[in-house]
């Protein structure tokens, strides 16, 4: 558990280099969050659906929303299709509870790496300790996660292989996120074709 909240401080820590849009973040903690409800058995995969189980609310109350958006009738929903739709704004959505929480601050006049936007940074606690020790020692579910969303370049090749169903939920985010990009890319051509016609003589 916890999975959702250590992405979301490894992205916005300080230390933390790379560019990382809040539409793959999203698509990410929407992942994480399938990945702890499916260790906590809230839920579990009938194939690539998520089937949900009688659960007692959960003391995590981002987790605890994430639980009540599931659909709960037949057919279920995809897994790719629950990343699209819990996914939206869900990076703002972290970032607000976890500033209510104390848990981020806003420093003064800094930029962190979250394309377009000035985000807040992790404070010291125990859950940016615990964050900190799953990145560093390449905690496998975190480690994926974190290289799909672009905070980290790549995983370890010697990387222990997560269990089946995470490995489920782990290549669906990678799908989703590459689609994504796709997207991106296929507007930005788009946004300069239209930008040279308007400059044409």
């Amino acid at each position: 558990m916890g999975t959702a909240r250590d992405l979301m401080i490894v992205a916005m820590d300080a230390a933390t280099s790379r560019e990382v849009t809040q539409g793959d973040l999203s698509l990410g903690l929407a992942g994480a969050e399938l990945i702890d409800l499916l260790g906590g058995e809230v839920v579990t995969l009938d194939g690539d659906r998520i089937v949900s189980r009688l659960a007692p609310p959960l003391d995590d109350p981002l987790l605890d929303r994430a639980a009540t958006a599931l659909v709960r009738d037949k057919p279920y929903e995809p897994i790719e299709d629950w990343l699209w739709r819990r996914g939206r704004g869900l990076a703002q959505e972290y970032s607000t509870v976890l500033e209510e929480e104390g848990l981020v601050a806003r420093p003064r006049g800094s930029w962190l790496p979250f394309r377009g936007s000035t985000w807040p940074a992790p404070v010291e606690s125990p859950a940016r300790q615990r964050a900190r020790h799953r990145r560093a020692t390449d905690e496998p579910v975190l480690a994926v996660l974190a290289a799909a969303v672009g905070v980290r370049d790549e995983v370890p090749e010697d990387l222990p292989e997560p269990d089946d169903v995470s490995q489920a939920v782990l290549a669906a985010v990678v799908d989703a996120v590459t689609e994504l990009g796709a997207v991106r890319r296929r507007r930005a051509i788009e946004d300069e074709a239209f930008s040279n016609v308007w400059r044409a003589p």
